[in-house]
């Protein structure tokens, strides 16, 4: 196994052709390995995007997006966690009453992994994104492993309409970067286009500076 892979979750195919038990929805866009318990054979994790064709309309295409999180059990990756059936980020993509239309339109992206937490333990960070009449919302997430094999939302940061992620170079903190909103600001007028944050983890908390984005420590959003 390539060494990049091992340290950052570079996109590989699973080993020795094992298997996705079950296999996720749709389409799959990203197939990203991550070490959410430790680099051990039996700690290897795949976390899969994939999109599903729903429905079209006055020339456009719409997809229900899905996250599935896998873990390497018996000569399988055996899903561990899946949005929307699990949860967020995502939600469940619906036809509106009377068009040929379906809300919410999303988009979901895995940035990668990093040891954000402790050295030798991976995190795998998610961007997500979803919209309405509006210019919607959009959700970073860092999955974590958990007790007795599970998966869970370290933290999320939430925002209005836009928010993105990149892994820093030291492979210990995420750059933030979307607009930000005062207490008082519009949806239409963010109090700045285009501002940026570090999150990092710190002493068994999670730290955001500037503190410009909603943190949820351990959980995700409310819907």
């Amino acid at each position: 196994m390539p060494s990049n892979e091992r340290r950052h979750g570079a996109e590989a195919q699973p080993p020795s052709n094992a298997p996705f038990v079950p296999q996720p929805p749709g389409s799959i866009v990203q197939n990203r390995l991550v070490y959410l318990n430790g680099e051990a054979t039996n700690g290897q994790w795949r976390v899969l995007t994939s999109k599903n064709r729903v429905g079209a309309g006055n020339g456009r295409e719409f997809y229900q997006w899905s996250l599935s999180i896998y873990s390497l059990r018996r000569g399988a990756y055996r899903l561990r966690y899946q949005s929307p059936a699990n949860g967020g980020p995502l939600s469940r993509v619906r036809q509106a009453n009377g068009a040929q239309m379906w809300f919410p339109v999303q988009e979901l992206r895995i940035i990668g992994a990093a040891e954000l937490m402790q050295t030798g333990v991976q995190q795998i960070v998610v961007q997500s994104q979803e919209m309405a009449a509006d210019c919607g919302s959009a959700t970073v997430t860092m999955f974590a492993g958990g007790p007795g094999g599970s998966v869970v939302p370290a933290v999320s940061v939430g925002n209005p309409c836009e928010l993105g992620a990149t892994i820093a170079s030291d492979r210990k903190s995420v750059m933030l970067r979307g607009p930000y909103y005062a207490a008082n600001a519009a949806m239409c007028c963010p109090t700045k286009p285009n501002a940026s944050a570090v999150l990092r983890y710190r002493n068994g908390q999670w730290i955001e500076s500037p503190n410009y984005y909603k943190l949820y420590v351990g959980r995700l959003p409310p819907a």
